[in-house]
């Protein structure tokens, strides 16, 4: 089984892990038996619940981890450690975790929006709602949940997998980064060569990380540009259904870098134009320099969340009348 003193104790420059352990019958009971209409969504990990626990009086989200998955008990035991020890307004909190019976469960705080995967790339009516100021809002938080793990967690945090399935929003758009399995301690990545890991999800994946499986913080600001391009794009990373030549996201967009006349044609139509011209250009320059070819021309992500936040504390109320809000498309 799984020691509980072990993730208890682990040390993080001394900081220790606080996680509630729960019992199979507590979870099961908090979602009715998994049924599922509690049934919030399914990964290569398992199947997530909500559920509502009576010990804390919460509404949770309760990931039930598949354990014939290659990765399960690597990924629960770094999920706990990793959640454990981050604390940060971008990063989503681990409330706990079952290790019992054979069954490997880890509880979070429920996140009302689920995913920007779903806005972004889910139904119509969802994607309505991620106005122009509203996606700089959420890169923005994006930004500072990275800046966090690379500069201020101890030892620095590399996220490796940040895509937009991965982004969790609450109630009023504030994102966070969740599922922290394939996290990695930065001082210990100079020298990965781990084939058994699973890779970064394609598209999203920095080219030198899929050519040498060397991780380093500038893979994420790599991934973090992929992010960002969809967001002021609408299109995904990979997406089979264009046609040739626009398959992958950054090969579409890196030859329109270089024209800022060409910059309007990389805005997503469902924003019908509505998004201040300068920022757009600002945006999209920010997008090419995180994803650059050669890790060192890309940008610190303390770097972007400067641009960033000041892009964001300066959007105006957009007025659709007003000519200079629109860009023609």
């Amino acid at each position: 089984g799984f020691d509980n003193e072990q993730v208890r104790g682990s040390s993080f420059d001394n900081a220790q892990v606080y996680a509630l352990t729960f019992t199979f019958n507590e979870l099961a009971t908090a979602t009715d038996n998994f049924r599922d209409d509690c049934l919030l969504g399914e990964g290569g990990f398992g199947k997530v619940y909500k559920g509502w626990l009576e010990r804390i009086q919460e509404v949770v989200a309760i990931k039930k981890l598949d354990l014939n998955g290659v990765q399960g008990n690597r990924d629960f035991f770094m999920e706990i450690l990793f959640l454990g020890l981050l604390h940060h307004p971008n990063v989503v909190s681990l409330i706990g975790y079952c290790d019992d019976r054979d069954q490997r469960l880890l509880v979070y705080e429920y996140m009302p929006l689920r995913s920007l995967e779903d806005h972004l790339h889910g139904v119509s009516s969802e994607k309505m709602r991620l106005d122009w100021n509203i996606r700089m809002k959420i890169v923005a938080g994006v930004a500072k949940g990275l800046e966090y793990l690379h500069d201020t967690a101890n030892p620095p945090v590399i996220y490796s997998d940040l895509k937009c399935s991965n982004i969790l929003l609450d109630e009023e758009f504030n994102p966070k980064l969740s599922d922290f399995g394939s996290a990695s301690l930065a001082p210990l990545c100079d020298d990965i060569r781990d084939s058994t890991r699973v890779m970064g999800t394609y598209g999203y994946c920095a080219p030198e990380y899929a050519k040498t499986g060397q991780l380093t913080v500038k893979s994420d600001v790599y991934s973090f540009g992929v992010v960002l391009l969809e967001l002021i794009s609408g299109r995904r990373a990979i997406d089979d259904s264009r046609s040739a030549g626009e398959h992958n996201l950054v090969s579409w967009a890196r030859p329109l870098f270089s024209d800022r006349k060409e910059f309007p044609q990389m805005v997503d139509p469902m924003l019908n134009g509505r998004c201040p011209i300068q920022d757009l250009y600002q945006t999209i320059a920010i997008a090419a320099m995180c994803v650059q070819e050669k890790p060192t021309m890309r940008p610190r992500i303390a770097d972007v969340v400067s641009a960033l936040t000041y892009l964001s504390t300066n959007t105006q109320p957009q007025d659709p009348s007003s000519e200079t809000e629109r860009i023609s498309i």
